[in-house]
């Protein structure tokens, strides 16, 4: 079993928070995780699976089951399928105040199950699981080869081979278009969605544009909007943020948008294995989208995010901002052996003060280009965050 690098962080918030939420995109390995911390846990565990009839009978009343078994941890797994649950939980919570009573395993964001952050305001905490991340997998070059091509998700990333791979996230997708995203309530057609979802793959790394998806789409920019709400509260999507700043320049104002699993935009864009993705247009974007995601894996949750873009053409890929007068970290991601910065990245940084500079290329060593700017090979992203 790969260590999950997360694991301590939910340890202690259950000694911290009568609720822990553990949240991801489906099939990302929360049930896994949240069994594995059951068997060492101390006290006696309840797991209930909100997907399986037989424990969904057992919550006819919910809160004498639940009362019943208030000296256990009690794992209640697809969470977002009994979303009146929450206002039990917090009558539970309150009567008797004790830490690591529940944990919730959910496939959507708090935001899209609603009743939670309003019920349990106060008494729980989250934690997002992602797909494996090189942290995880371990930075070996074959290693990161593999998990750009196949993405994180532990059924892919496992496969025996690139055809088992590309099979499983082909049906991945199907799965969550036809029963996932009905089972949240969402009624919008999975034919629609999955059009939507590969329009998506050809603008990945990409300004979000609403109205000129819409019109090519041909529905209304608001539509577009809560197609693509859906997709990244249930963790597929991702909008990168522009920088803000008081810098006199003009500032694009309008977020990139990324498929957050390299192996879904491959799949979704019939792309089977790295020769057919060495010879794709998208191959540059992706690799930028994929660098961008396992950095987001490594760095501490109180960093921003964001890109630098002007309407003058200085643009940095990616901006990650520690907070607390540290440095801004100024990262360029090229799927190119050679290192130099583009002349958009210089004048970028320049723009910028108190910042250094990275550029993450296919380089096999970590040295100085220019002053306050190093070259980084993948396998060392980590020194990026040192």
């Amino acid at each position: 079993m790969i260590h999950r690098k997360i694991t301590g962080n939910i340890k202690k918030s259950l000694k911290s928070f009568p609720v822990v939420g553990l949240i991801g995109a489906r099939q990302v390995g929360k049930t896994t995780l949240a069994k594995a911390l059951a068997q060492k846990w101390k006290t006696g565990v309840v797991y209930l699976d909100l997907e399986r009839p037989s424990d969904l009978s057992k919550l006819t009343e919910p809160e004498l089951y639940l009362e019943s078994h208030s000296k256990n941890l009690v794992i209640l797994d697809e969470i977002q399928r009994r979303p009146d649950l929450f206002p039990v939980l917090r009558a539970l919570v309150d009567a008797e105040k004790r830490n690591g009573r529940f944990l919730i395993l959910g496939s959507a964001s708090p935001d899209l199950i609603r009743q939670a952050s309003e019920s349990l305001a106060g008494r729980i905490v989250y934690h997002e699981l992602s797909p494996f991340s090189l942290d995880e997998v371990g930075f070996e070059k074959e290693n990161i080869r593999k998990l750009w091509i196949r993405g994180g998700y532990p059924e892919s990333f496992l496969a025996k081979n690139e055809k088992d791979s590309y099979k499983w996230r082909d049906a991945f997708v199907q799965t969550y278009l036809e029963r996932d995203i009905p089972n949240l309530g969402i009624r919008v057609p999975s034919i629609t969605l999955r059009r939507f979802w590969i329009m998506l793959a050809h603008y990945h790394g990409q300004l979000w544009n609403a109205n000129k998806i819409a019109g090519n789409f041909g529905v209304s920019a608001p539509t577009i909007r809560h197609y693509l709400d859906i997709l990244e509260s249930t963790f597929i999507t991702r909008r990168l943020q522009p920088f803000h700043s008081n810098i006199k320049k003009r500032l694009v104002k309008t977020p990139k948008l990324y498929l957050r699993d390299s192996g879904l935009l491959h799949t979704l864009l019939k792309i089977q294995d790295r020769e057919d993705l060495l010879s794709h247009p998208v191959v540059g974007a992706s690799w930028e989208g994929w660098v961008i995601e396992q950095i987001s894996t490594m760095i501490p949750e109180v960093w921003s995010m964001s890109f630098y873009r002007t309407g003058g053409g200085a643009e940095i890929d990616l901006l990650l901002e520690p907070g607390g007068g540290k440095p801004i970290k100024a990262i360029e991601i090229k799927y190119s052996v050679d290192s130099k910065p583009s002349r958009g990245f210089w004048n970028a940084f320049s723009d910028l003060k108190n910042a250094r500079g990275y550029v993450v290329c296919l380089g096999n060593e970590y040295h100085p280009i220019g002053k306050g700017v190093f070259s980084v090979p993948a396998y060392e992203l980590k020194r990026i965050i040192k």
